[in-house]
């Protein structure tokens, strides 16, 4: 509140004016950051991204296939494999080698969680490079 000092020494009249100065570094201050958030609120960016002619990745010549199946068992290659001979039935398909890919076909209908245990069974195991199998889907963007 600002005061003016009136003709009469120790009296004092008060002015009903605004000091509007405090009033604009706070909106201007509000401006500038709104100014600098709203571009990082943006999700959806339509970005047009170039293609990558990439030569697909070589593949083995017997791959090695664990297949999960709907009623739970497992096969190895085309052999049904109990849970606790996974590793053994692993070493004689891919020659002893853990340095190759496994390629893991479940199905739809099996729960994450059971995926996930036989996921830890051959990274227990010795097999670390395990790729998950699934169709292709024919429906593009």
């Amino acid at each position: 509140m600002a005061i003016r000092l009136a003709k009469r020494p120790f009296e004092f009249e008060e002015t009903h004016e605004i000091n509007v100065t405090p009033f604009i570094d706070v909106i201007l201050v509000l401006l500038i950051i709104f100014m600098v958030a709203a571009p990082l609120a943006t999700v959806d960016v339509p970005v047009n991204l170039p293609s990558a002619s990439v030569q697909p990745a070589a593949h083995p010549d017997r791959p090695v296939f664990v297949t999960f199946k709907a009623d739970r068992t497992l096969a190895v290659g085309e052999d049904t494999v109990a849970r606790a001979e996974i590793g053994a039935a692993l070493d004689a398909a891919s020659s002893s080698d853990r340095g190759q890919r496994v390629l893991l076909r479940a199905d739809q209908t099996l729960s994450y969680g059971e995926v996930m245990e036989l996921m830890n069974l051959l990274r227990n195991a010795g097999y670390l490079k395990v790729a998950l199998v699934a169709l292709e889907s024919r429906s593009g963007p």
